[in-house]
C-alpha cells in the first residue's frame, strides 16, 4: 500500500458522487483536504480502517483525524460501520461525524447511543452545504485537540 493511504486526516465515507465531490471541493477550498480519502460504501470503509481487503498491508500507525460518515450506504450502512468502529479499541477514539441527509430523531438518537461525536444533517442548499462542511473541517482538523496529535 502506498504512503498516501497511510497518512489520511479525513476519511469520507459517502456513496453519492455529487455529495462527495462537493465535500472534497469545500475542504480543499479551506486548505483542509491535503490528506483526504474517499470510500464509497461501508464495507470499503471498514477495509480501509482495519487494513483488510484491498487495503490489506496498509500501515495503520496513524488513524484518520476524523471520519465523515453517511448513514445510507451500500453493502454496509453507516450505523453498522459506526457500531463496529466504536466497539473496537483500535478505532473507538477516532472522531466520527455523521454527515447525512437524514433529519430523523431516531437516527440521531441511535448514532449518539453508538458513540458518534457529531450528527449533522446535510443542508440541501449548495451554499449552506459548503458552509457546514467548511465549519466541520475547520473544527475537527484545526480546533479540536486529540491525544497523540
Amino acid at each position: 500500500m502506498s504512503d498516501a493511504t497511510d497518512k489520511v486526516e479525513v476519511l469520507l465515507v459517502e456513496d453519492t458522487p455529487e455529495d462527495a465531490e462537493l465535500t472534497m471541493r469545500t475542504l480543499r477550498k479551506h486548505g483542509l483536504a491535503n490528506n483526504l480519502m474517499w470510500v464509497k460504501d461501508g464495507a470499503e470503509a471498514l477495509d480501509f480502517l482495519f487494513g483488510t481487503g484491498v487495503y490489506a498491508g496498509r500501515r495503520m500507525a496513524s488513524p484518520p483525524r476524523v471520519i465523515l460518515l453517511d448513514l445510507h450506504l451500500p453493502k454496509l450502512n453507516g450505523l453498522d460501520v459506526l457500531r463496529r468502529l466504536k466497539a473496537d479499541p483500535l478505532t473507538r477514539q477516532i472522531p466520527v461525524v455523521v454527515l447525512t441527509s437524514s433529519t430523523e430523531e431516531s437516527d440521531m438518537r441511535v448514532c449518539y447511543e453508538l458513540g458518534v461525536n457529531s450528527f449533522v444533517s446535510k443542508p440541501v442548499e449548495f451554499d449552506a452545504f459548503m458552509k457546514v462542511v467548511g465549519k466541520l473541517g475547520f473544527y475537527w482538523l484545526l480546533v479540536n485537540k486529540q491525544p497523540g496529535l
